[in-house]
């Protein structure tokens, strides 16, 4: 028996990943040259963009610490997340938790008792409205944390962005330790897609690139071939599929399965920049920067919800967003040289990058629409954001979905 998974990004790695650890065979497929979907890394090494985890996202750390690259992991900011407010020139370290907001070194603007109660307003029942709604009458909040908190984790912007399910990622981050910020050391290519690799090939599982599945023939409810052009694999009884890629190639290969069809871009940039020192991640307010991430080999800033910058070439956009992050860099004393010239830069434009977390998300789609097939992806699973950790989450239930499917029917 084997279960082949179709698609070699993160939800269909973990997913292999649990298949494996639960005793079956596993065969990755991957349309593209290299694994790691939208984690991949660049062909120069780099990421697509500056992807953080927060000690909330427990499936994505434990599925770090299986393939062994937990250490590979840091916090570069310990103290709290060093912002700069452009507009105002005020720079200070902020909490992402409400429990270090006790600190007024550490609180946001904004915090006063009504603005509190709007954010614990986001964990009740209602009706769900615009997350710009919600904190109508809260502007300064808004401007300081949600709407930052808002962009970051459902790369929508602030007008359309479920209340809702922005409120479900503040709940997370209300425990004890739950907010503390982790980055890869090296980049999501090492520290993540190649020991993901490396620990399925010791488990015998084979990655075959470069294979784009064509169609999925079916019968009588199952899946019964794959045909990738140069190949038509011929499933046997036993035999599974994970189909875990993005949600317009679900919808190709299965017509008719209901998937999102709107979706926000996020435009990253790379500059070139060699100076030793520690990994550095900074927040930007009141610019078209939002993030910062300094790593010794280069200098990498990410928008999202970039709807008005991705169209942006490479040199507008660092002229644009060098200034920006050069700012912020002398503000918080950052190593290094950091001329007024912008060195040079590439961008990374994703226009497609995630659904758009818009209000009352849609069901999800069905978690096994053929007996045999069962869908991954971050998309399957619209009351989380499309993050890592969604893609990890539906790895992992993808794979129990096929478990419970092989599980004799009792008497």
């Amino acid at each position: 028996m084997t279960v082949h998974v179709v698609g070699a990004g993160v939800a269909g790695l973990a997913a292999a990943l649990a298949l494996v650890r639960g005793g079956r065979r596993v065969a990755l497929h991957e349309a593209a040259p290299v694994a790691g979907g939208r984690a991949r890394a660049l062909p120069d090494g780099t990421d697509n963009g500056t992807h953080a985890l927060l000690g909330a996202n427990r499936a994505a750390l434990r599925f770090l610490g299986q393939i062994g690259a937990r250490e590979g992991w840091v916090e570069p900011e310990p103290a709290g997340l060093p912002v700069l407010d452009l507009e105002t020139g005020t720079a200070r370290r902020v909490a992402l938790s409400p429990l270090g907001w006790g600190d007024a070194n550490r609180r946001p603007e904004g915090v006063t008792l009504g603005s509190l109660l709007a954010l614990l307003r986001l964990a009740l029942p209602g009706p769900d409205r615009s997350v710009a709604a919600a904190f109508a009458g809260h502007p300064r909040l808004l401007r300081a944390l949600v709407e930052p908190l808002t962009v970051a984790a459902l790369n929508t912007p602030v007008a359309e962005a479920s209340a809702r399910l922005l409120g479900a990622v503040l709940r997370r981050l209300g425990g004890r330790g739950a907010a503390r910020l982790f980055v890869a050391r090296q980049g999501l290519g090492p520290d993540l897609v190649a020991p993901a690799l490396a620990t399925l090939a010791c488990h015998g599982a084979n990655l075959r690139t470069g294979s784009r599945l064509r169609s999925v023939t079916q019968e009588a409810g199952r899946a019964t071939a794959l045909d990738f052009g140069e190949a038509v694999l011929v499933l046997g009884p036993e035999d599974a599929v994970v189909l875990a890629v993005p949600p317009w190639e679900a919808a190709r290969l299965l017509p008719g399965l209901p998937v999102p069809q709107r979706h926000a871009p996020i435009l990253n940039l790379h500059f070139e920049r060699v100076e030793e020192g520690p990994v550095r991640f900074i927040g930007l307010l009141g610019g078209l920067a939002q993030w910062v991430l300094v790593r010794p080999g280069g200098v990498s800033v990410t928008v999202s919800a970039a709807d008005a910058a991705v169209g942006l070439t490479d040199a507008a956009a660092a002229a644009r967003i060098w200034p920006e992050l050069r700012q912020a860099a002398l503000r918080f004393g950052l190593p290094g040289p950091w001329p007024e010239a912008p060195p040079p830069a590439r961008a990374v434009r994703e226009r497609r990058a995630t659904p758009r977390h818009g209000l009352n998300p849609p069901p999800p789609p069905p978690r096994r629409p053929l007996a045999n097939l069962v869908l991954a992806g971050d998309w399957t699973m619209p009351m989380l954001p499309a993050t890592l950790e969604s893609a990890v989450r539906s790895g992992e239930a993808a794979a129990a979905a096929l478990s419970r499917a092989s599980r004799p029917v009792p008497a």
